[in-house]
């Protein structure tokens, strides 16, 4: 194995936890980088102090296979190793007797899994311009679902309250309040008056 420095990261939200361990398992460094075009320079600055390039890129571990750092990860040619959660917590059994999480402790974890057992994980395929394309479509028609589920139970709520009558004409028809006529009804029926702050929904018998 060639690989001298192993890096994970411990993804976030607003942020990243990153460790470097080199062969022997000592830590190298570690860093709290920020969820965007800064962090990600300030990641590739610390994979370059510690003998990145382009000819041997330090690879990568983390929890998650997508994402804007993944993805940007991958557009740099480095492997990046998605770790199944269930996995990372066996390990960090290994190196914790508490087991304990941590950001920057499973960071760490996953570095040591590819120091340890690089030849047990797949690094994320290479994908062609048709497959990224697809997977942001993917990705935007179950964002889109999801608000259409939202939106509708939002929207049975409110009638629970205001029009139950009109719930319970469409309960049994296929397609419920879905149902063409059923939004024409909706459109003509009377807006129901904008709650007052720090006030609950009317009951349906006010109604």
């Amino acid at each position: 194995m060639s690989t001298q420095v192993f890096c994970g990261i411990d993804w976030a939200e607003d942020h990243h936890d990153v460790a470097l361990v080199d062969r022997d398992g000592q830590l190298l460094a570690r860093r709290r980088i920020s969820d965007d075009a800064a962090g990600l320079a300030a990641l590739l600055d610390l994979l370059a102090e510690h003998g990145d390039s382009a000819g041997q890129p330090v690879p990568v571990a983390i929890e998650t296979p997508r994402g804007l750092l993944v993805a940007c990860l991958r557009a740099t040619g480095r492997k990046v190793y998605p770790i199944n959660p269930m996995a990372v917590a066996r390990y960090r059994d290994r190196h914790s007797v508490s087991g304990g999480k941590s950001d920057q402790g499973d960071s760490v974890v996953l570095a040591n899994v590819l120091r340890t057992d690089l030849t047990f994980h797949r690094p994320l395929p290479a994908d062609t311009e048709l497959a990224q394309a697809i997977a942001v479509l993917a990705r935007a028609q179950q964002d889109a679902v999801w608000d259409r589920i939202t939106a509708h139970n939002r929207l049975r709520s409110c009638l629970r309250e205001y029009y139950p009558g009109f719930l319970a004409a469409f309960e049994a028809a296929r397609g419920g309040i879905m149902r063409p006529e059923a939004r024409v009804i909706l459109a003509a029926a009377p807006t129901p008056p904008p709650t007052p702050p720090n006030s609950h929904w009317p009951s349906s018998a006010a109604c």
